[in-house]
């Protein structure tokens, strides 16, 4: 086993690091804790993006893995990995102009574009997650 073949366990982890550090971060700008939220959101788009480096570079090497789930499971496997992947090409700008704003202070705008950013960001990285079980786990040739 090569160290590509972890990559894929890393990144599934760098996914659900990321969800905790929105959540987190979304707890932290409700009850007014701007600096906190500040912090915990430039690390979940810290991690979001070495998992990012972390994807490509395992895809690069390796390519696609084939699903091998039968019956039932692939349609809702297709759906959930379809959804992902247009909102996951989607949300990447979106978190840079979200993080622009923030940082630049425009708190109307980056509050505006926040409410749209967020609940994709967390859907693309718990599906990215859901993704990853379905394929390595509960459906792959080992499994």
């Amino acid at each position: 086993m090569t160290w590509l073949n972890h990559l894929p366990t890393l990144n599934a982890a760098l996914n659900v690091t990321s969800v905790c550090l929105l959540l987190l971060g979304y707890r932290f700008i409700k009850q007014g804790r701007i600096e906190a939220h500040k912090k915990t959101m430039i690390a979940a788009v810290c991690t979001s993006a070495l998992f990012l480096t972390s994807y490509l570079v395992y895809h690069f090497n390796v390519g696609s893995i084939r699903f091998q789930g039968q019956g039932a499971v692939r349609p809702v496997y297709f759906t959930i990995l379809l959804t992902h992947t247009i909102l996951a090409a989607t949300v990447a700008p979106l978190v840079l102009v979200t993080l622009y704003r923030g940082l630049k202070g425009t708190y109307d705008r980056h509050r505006q574009i926040a409410r749209r950013t967020f609940p994709i960001w967390v859907y693309v990285s718990i599906t990215g997650v859901v993704i990853y079980v379905m394929l390595y786990h509960l459906y792959s040739p080992q499994s």
